[in-house]
Order: C-alpha cells, then structure tokens, then sequence
C-alpha cells in the first residue's frame, strides 16, 4: 500500500511527491490507485518515468508510444463524458480492427517487399520533441524585415508596439523586460542601430552577403538559433533565459513564410494575420491545460492576439497557453501592416547592438539567384495621415470621378488615392491622365491594401465586407453614398447622403479655405446638409 493518494493532488503535486519514493512496489500501487481513480494520462506518465528513474520496470506505457508525448492530454472516464467516450471507443476499436486486416493482408502477401527508398514513409522515423517545461522565458522579439538596404515601415511599427507592450509589462508586473530586435541580410549593422532608435532595446543581427535576399533555410535557422540563444559568448551574454516569451513577426509574404517555419522549430503555436495586442492574465479551466478537471486556473502574462475572422465581419482573439509539462513558448504571431503607429526615431536612444555569430551551411544556399528582374515600384498606401477611396459610384462619369478624387487628395497635406475592387475589374473608360489610378495597386480591401490612416474617406463605395477587411482600422471613416442602406454606414463614423460629384468638391473647398482645420469630424460635417 502507499500512503500518496493521487485523487488528493494535481499531476504537478503528485509529480513532486513522486520524486522522493524510491521504492518501486509503492510506485506500482500509486499507479495502480490513479488507473482506478481519476486515470489521467499525465499522472501515469509521470509514475512511468519515475519507475524509470529508478531503474524498475515501467512496465505498460498505456498506450503512449516511445519516443512521443501525449502533450498533456486529459483522458476522461465514460461515466466524465458520455456519448464522447463512447464515440472514442468506437473509433479505437475500428483502428484495431484495421491493424489486424492490414497483418493479415501482409502475412498472405507472399511477395518480397520492395526495397526501401527512403522516400515511401519520410515520416516513420519522426518522433515529437518535447518543448522546454519549466523553462526561462523573458523579452519580446521582433523580426525586422529589410528591403532593398532598409528597414520596411511594418518592422518599425511592430518596433512601437513592442514599445508600448513592454512599457505596459513593467507597469502591470514591476519586471523590467526588453524589446529585441533581430534581423539578418548583407551589410544590416547600421539598420541595428536604427531599431534601437525606433524602440528596440537590443538589436540582434546576422551578416552575411549571401543573406541579401529573403532564402527559407538560412533565415528559419538563423532565427531559432539566436532564439534559443546559441552561438559564442560574446553573441549570447547580454540575456540568461532559454526563449523569448514573445516574438513578433510582420505579415508579409516572406514574414508569414518565416513566421510558421521558426515557430515550429521552436516548437511553439502561431497566431497569424493579427491586427491589435495587448498582454493581461487570463483564467482557464480547460482541464487539458490545467492538467484535471473541475480546476480553475490563473495564468499571467499572456499575449492576447486578435484578428479579423470572417471577411473582417468578426474578431477572434487567440491564446497561446500552456499544457502541463509543456511549454509553448515563445507565443507569437504575425502583424498585419498598417495596424499600428511606428514610434518617432530618437538617436539618442540607448541600446545594445550585438553582432551574432553562427556558421551557415553552405547546403542551405544551394538555390542560388542567378538572373532577377526589377519590378517597378508599386503604390504603398500605408502610413498616409488620410486615404480618399472610390467606389462604383463614379460610374456616372469615371475620369471625372477620378479626377474630383484626386483633388480632395490634393488638398491634404499626407494624403492618397485608393479604390475598390469594383473599379479595378470594371470596364469603365478612363482618359489616359487618370487611368493610371485605376490599377490594382490601388486596391484597398482582402485581396489588396490595408490601410488604417487617421481619415478614411469613402466616396461611392457600398462597404462590402472584402473591402472592410482595409479598412475598418481607420480612426475615423467618412462615407459617402446616395443609398442610405448601403453597408458601410454600419461601419461608418460619419454618413453623407449625396452624390459624391458634387460632395467630394465641398469638401475639397473647405479643406483649402482651412474651414476644416484638418479636423476629421469638421470634414464630414462640412459637406453633411
């Protein structure tokens, strides 16, 4: 008999209390006492490995395999859940019976098996690696992706979020942890010193002139390998902690690629496409991340990741949380560009710039770039203090609706011209001064831009929920449109029934004659009558 009770203690109590028996029979009745108790699957791997470490038999492995981990999986009785159980009976003994007709087919196969490529079952071999349990984790990290020599503006916005977050941290928790950045590509050292001045505690880089342009291998190994904190003394010394608690990355194309390549080999989750953050405790009491039933449970610190779902019609946040004995750390996500302000550069900052050192494969750079075409630039319309967007509405006359579009951009100081999907596959004849601005670059909406400028005007557009995905981060959206009914009023902070030939030249007086003062609500009261 033994005197611990697994009923009376959480798997991490009796994890604990498990370490100081050395007596195997009492090992064998604890691990009998939890199969006739609550059986969950994280106490039996537990008393498993304690046998283990005592060099006794463990005997069964309750079905976990060698080498795998169950992640902290709670296995509930059928009396706990019912129909459920039931179901996952079924659906066990419909596999064993499988498994006995492939034997069966393989015993009546007389043929010799084919000899093994290598290629047929890539994965057999695989086995899961446990992530860090217990684990050090401190600092957020942020992914400064480069372009042609210079930092991209989402690298700096995310570098002001981090900022913000960080700041935010030290209040809520009274420890003071840092925003690092980290970035790789040819001669990026001077780009070091520029995230510090945008908000970066520490910039971490990699140099190397094979690393000009974005490759999948080295920059994933690159990435977890100053994660993790490897490499020289002199590369690793400024932190002590195992991961970063948190990591950002922007939603680019070559940011989402990186983003879910790193995560993995951190063996971590991903919240992509994100468009807000912020950082506060949560409670669970999901007993697969509370490790039993009827347990509620407090968890600090975590990133709180929201993203438009649905076309932009809905927000989901997302949660990286923790199972028992197993960490999923850093918690990460992607950044939609455009979601946040970057901060005012300040050279004055003080930081620390740490070349990193590793030696790079030359197996990871054997797709080499050997003959590239440069694109012109397109049109970036992120970051304007105001976006003047047109829709379907200037199918009465489309040059002219162009060209009255142009001049409201005109009269602001920061200001450009978007448009809508609708124009970009109509068939509406543009004089060749305007038709330039009926191209896709222009687009604003699911499949083009997002924007989230400070004024949102939108003239003639009905607000389709493609097109609110673009634009719904506004400060403040202006909408213009004869139908009342139309679906960006909804969404809207301001409605002006009217055509938008004769709204969008009042408006564009009055913010020449200084009427508005650059004010957002002045410019849609002045043309509201």
């Amino acid at each position: 008999m033994t005197n611990v009770d697994p009923d009376e203690h959480t798997v991490d109590e009796l994890t604990a209390e498990l370490e100081t028996i050395d007596d195997e029979a009492e090992l064998q009745a604890i691990l009998e006492a939890e199969r006739a108790g609550q059986d969950r699957a994280t106490a039996r791997e537990a008393v498993h490995r304690r046998l283990e470490e005592i060099g006794a038999d463990s005997g069964e492995s309750d079905g976990v395999e060698e080498g795998t981990e169950t992640e902290g999986e709670y296995e509930e009785t059928k009396e706990d859940v019912g129909d459920e159980a039931e179901e996952a009976e079924e659906a066990e003994e419909a596999e064993e019976e499988a498994e006995e007709a492939e034997a069966e087919t393989e015993e009546a196969d007389d043929e010799p098996a084919e000899e093994d490529d290598g290629l047929s079952h890539p994965t057999r071999d695989k086995k899961h690696v446990r992530a860090l349990a217990d684990g050090d984790y401190a600092d957020l990290w942020v992914f400064c992706e480069t372009q042609g020599g210079e930092l991209l503006e989402v690298s700096k916005e995310m570098l002001g979020k981090g900022r913000e977050l960080m700041d935010q941290f030290e209040v809520d928790y009274g420890d003071e942890e840092r925003v690092v950045a980290f970035l790789m590509g040819d001669d990026c050292d001077g780009l070091a010193e520029e995230c510090i001045a945008y908000g970066a505690d520490v910039a971490v880089y990699h140099e190397d002139e094979r690393l000009e342009r974005f490759l999948h291998k080295p920059y994933t190994e690159i990435s977890a390998h100053m994660a993790r904190g490897e490499g020289t003394v002199e590369s690793t010394d400024w932190r002590d902690y195992d991961k970063p608690r948190y990591v950002l990355f922007p939603a680019t194309n070559n940011g989402r690629d990186l983003s879910a390549k790193v995560q993995a080999e951190l063996d971590s989750g991903l919240a992509s496409d994100c468009s807000d953050l912020f950082i506060e405790e949560n409670e669970i009491s999901n007993p697969v991340k509370t490790g039993e039933p009827g347990v509620k449970k407090t968890v600090e610190k975590v990133l709180h990741m929201k993203r438009p779902d649905f076309s932009g019609f809905e927000y989901s946040t997302i949660l990286c949380l923790d199972n028992p004995d197993r960490d999923f750390h850093p918690q990460g996500c992607s950044v939609i560009p455009g979601s946040f302000d970057p901060m005012e550069p300040d050279s004055d900052r003080d930081g620390l710039v740490v070349e990193h050192d590793m030696d790079l494969e030359d197996e990871w750079f054997r797709v080499e770039i050997a003959e590239y075409d440069q694109l012109e630039a397109g049109i970036d319309l992120t970051g304007h203090d105001v976006i003047v967007c047109l829709g379907r509405g200037i199918a009465d006359d489309p040059t002219e609706g162009m060209e009255i579009g142009l001049d409201l951009v005109d009269a602001f100081d920061d200001a450009e011209l978007g448009i809508t999907r609708g124009i970009v596959t109509s068939t509406y004849q543009f004089e060749g001064h305007v038709e330039a601005y009926s191209k896709e670059e222009r687009q604003i909406g699911e499949t083009g831009q997002v924007v989230a400028p400070a004024l949102y005007i939108a003239a003639g557009v009905s607000g389709a929920v493609q097109h609110k995905v673009g634009m719904d981060e506004s400060d403040t959206i202006v909408a213009i449109n004869t139908d009342t009914d139309a679906r960006i009023r909804d969404f809207s902070d301001y409605f002006i029934e009217g055509d938008l030939f004769e709204v969008l030249p009042r408006l564009t007086e009055a913010v020449e004659s200084g009427e508005t003062a650059l004010e957002p609500e002045a410019v849609a009261d002045g043309g509201d009558e």
